[in-house]
């Protein structure tokens, strides 16, 4: 039984282009059968979270990262009494706007968009799915529902002021909401808050387990760390002596379990107390209603603050984070000087640009869609003169 604060879908407020609705699915359904089968959704397989694609097998892609949040943003909205389907499809679209080489690929080429207006992945998502993904004969986009597009815009919380200009938001929002309002003042849907946290649950338990995995730390030292701490002693105590590997499995699925059970006390609290009855309730609230409690915050800072540390300012992930963002910013400025080495349509879009903000536009719209080992290919094809294009 839903909750009254659900987003229902037969209560949608459809789609940009109308579309007759399917005799088998929900439209939250289709909207994830749309992630999944496009283009940008099979590029992640490629797209790294913290490791270039090439440093192994075993590290987590933004591929799989996304399916993980999937499958905790389903458990929390199953548990919650949310909308599975939608929490599912913003899921899975979360990432899609990223560039290769992770957030140092995204922060390189921001750095090279600043004088156009600059580059945020979760804008580029939004453009992915309204206008990039060409698969339809009648749209541009995937034409999802309003309620997926504003969770990919907005999961991470209200983007601008009531009343605020335009001007203020990144331009790929800006030029979209101009004829399609998502209400980018309002907090989204309890749904795209639970895939908001999802993210925060996988990322923070896999990042321990990959740098483990990578030698980064060790277990003892993570071992130190609250929450975490916890978990290797109820290992311990339930399973003395067990195996190197296995250990640290169980421990970290209990992190991962304490950080989902966190979310949902704290969560159906807050839903209770919000007295809201509809889903646009939830939106005008003014606070998320899917949250940590105060405690695990805390704890969590912690955590990140030893990753960022410890992993993300590694040398050896610092050394391919310069290397990633001197491919990036090269490729930039090779294609803005030289777009004639473009592909075909990618060229004709940047030699037709009415202005050089249109054209860099072009340009990072084309980086932003690289994978991992294409972007190194592509650098290596362009700058090296042994290489056969």
């Amino acid at each position: 039984m839903p909750a009254p604060y659900a987003c229902l879908p037969a209560a949608s407020r459809g789609r940009l282009h109308a579309e007759p609705e399917s005799a088998h699915r929900t439209p939250f359904q289709r909207d994830r059968d749309r992630i999944i089968h496009s283009s940008a959704f099979r590029r992640l397989k490629h797209k790294t979270q913290v490791f270039v694609e090439h440093e192994g097998d075993y590290y987590r892609t933004r591929l799989t990262h996304s399916i993980e949040v999937a499958q905790v943003a389903r458990t929390l909205a199953r548990d919650l009494g949310l909308t599975e389907e939608l929490a599912e499809a913003v899921a899975l679209a979360h990432d899609l706007g990223h560039t290769p080489f992770g957030h140092t690929g995204e922060d390189a080429l921001h750095a090279a968009m600043a004088p156009y207006g600059g580059f945020d992945h979760n804008a580029q998502a939004l453009r992915i799915v309204t206008e990039i993904e060409a698969r339809y004969a009648e749209f541009d986009g995937l034409n999802l529902t309003w309620e997926t597009l504003e969770g990919i815009a907005k999961h991470n919380g209200p983007l601008c002021e009531p009343g605020a200009e335009a001007g203020d938001l990144h331009y790929a929002l800006a030029e979209y909401v101009a004829r399609h309002d998502l209400e980018l003042h309002t907090h989204a849907s309890a749904e795209a808050q639970a895939a908001a946290l999802s993210d925060d649950i996988a990322y923070n338990t896999h990042d321990l387990d990959d740098g483990l995995r990578a030698g980064l730390f060790q277990v003892e030292e993570i071992a130190e760390l609250p929450v975490v701490g916890d978990c290797f002693r109820e290992v311990d105590r339930k399973y003395p002596g067990l195996e190197s590997a296995r250990r640290q499995h169980e421990a970290l699925r209990r992190v991962f379990g304490a950080l989902v059970e966190d979310v949902l006390e704290t969560s159906r609290l807050r839903l209770e107390g919000s007295g809201a009855a509809s889903a646009d309730e939830v939106r005008a609230l003014g606070r998320p209603v899917i949250a940590f409690s105060d405690a695990m915050v805390s704890d969590l800072r912690q955590i990140r603050g030893f990753l960022f540390e410890r992993m993300y300012r590694h040398w050896r992930v610092a050394r391919m984070r310069r290397k990633a963002a001197a491919v990036v910013a090269e490729l930039f400025e090779i294609y803005m000087e030289t777009p004639r080495v473009l592909p075909d349509d990618w060229r004709d879009s940047a030699l037709h640009a009415v202005s050089t903000t249109a054209r860099a536009r072009v340009v990072a719209d084309y980086i932003a869609g690289m994978t991992d080992r294409f972007a190194l290919q592509e650098h290596r094809q362009l700058t090296d003169p042994m290489s056969r294009t």
